[in-house]
């Protein structure tokens, strides 16, 4: 009590005193781990709440084996494909289907091939991809089919297969029709232009040539044209198409026939006619010229021009001889 009978009181009221100075950092290192703990438990709460049925799971037995075969069979694939081993694999993984199959009794015992000329039994076999080991079962006919058609020489194709082990292909081929000739060489072409042989072998050596670009697909209509007139046809050697408008026909006996653009039937029988009347096409001459329709210009062989100069020489000095 103070002399005036007042008892000493706290000034904090009832509030207990902070710590000193010291104690501070030691509390706020309490608190932290505090909250920590209490985190760690709300966390632990969460994953036996969601995950709490993954801790009773149990892995089959062999699972450590499989995925250590997938893990090979995977490197492998990646081997085979960074190696550029693809087709290889691939055509193995066909023989062994093909094998399977064959021991099921859907091997191919008997082949049917008909309308084959141009080519052989085996090149036909060899492009449908069919070979002693393929399988009836497995073998793909519209593939066979488009692999025919690509041939130059097969226009149409058919691949029937009659299970367990018979199969029946029919070919279409088109028909050697004439030689083209472009950039200085010459292929074998039907008659739709197609070109079905890219050389020329003796057995091709008589078909009609025809030269220039275009001239494929045009020669079909102007042959069939020239075989109206028997005369020209029966001596034709070969034709130039000209700036793809019209054709130079050139002959056995070595004359060039230059045709016009337009109106060539009447220029084919006009060079009859004068062939009839004249035996135009069997004079020692090199160039007839039908391109314009109200005249033909003729122009002698070099051999007959030099004999018609010297006859003519010879003519102007028997007149001067006569004369003087």
């Amino acid at each position: 009590m103070d002399g005036r009978r007042r008892l000493a009181e706290p000034v904090t009221d009832g509030v207990h005193a902070r710590p000193g100075a010291g104690a501070a950092p030691e509390s706020r290192r309490a608190r932290v781990r505090a909250r920590l703990k209490l985190a760690r438990a709300r966390r632990e709460r969460y994953l036996r709440r969601w995950l709490g049925p993954v801790r009773n799971w149990r892995l089959p037995r062999g699972t450590g084996i499989a995925a250590a075969m997938m893990f090979v069979f995977a490197s492998i694939v990646f081997g085979t494909v960074r190696g550029g081993h693809l087709p290889e694999a691939a055509e193995e993984l066909r023989d062994l289907r093909d094998t399977a199959a064959n021991a099921l009794g859907f091997r191919i015992t008997s082949i049917a091939l008909t309308g084959q000329r141009q080519l052989s039994h085996e090149e036909i076999l060899a492009t449908a991809g069919i070979t002693g080991r393929s399988s009836l079962l497995f073998l793909d006919a519209a593939d066979a089919r488009s692999r025919l058609k690509a041939v130059p020489w097969i226009a149409e194709a058919t691949v029937l297969k009659l299970y367990p082990g018979r199969l029946h292909i029919t070919v279409t081929e088109r028909d050697a029709f004439a030689l083209w000739q472009r950039d200085g060489k010459v292929t074998v072409i039907a008659d739709d232009g197609a070109v079905v042989e890219p050389y020329v072998s003796k057995r091709f050596a008589n078909l009609p040539l025809v030269v220039g670009a275009g001239a494929e697909t045009k020669v079909k209509e102007f042959l069939a044209l020239l075989d109206r007139y028997p005369t020209v046809r029966d001596q034709f050697r070969a034709a130039v198409l000209v700036a793809n408008r019209r054709w130079n026909v050139l002959l056995l006996n070595g004359i060039g026939v230059r045709l016009p653009e337009t109106e060539v039937e009447q220029a084919l029988a006009m060079l009859v006619q004068l062939d009839r009347d004249k035996k135009l096409l069997t004079r020692d001459i090199a160039t007839i010229d039908l391109r314009l329709p109200d005249r033909v210009t003729v122009r002698l062989s070099d051999e007959a021009f030099a004999a018609r100069q010297d006859a003519q020489k010879d003519k102007k000095t028997k007149k001067k001889g006569g004369s003087a």
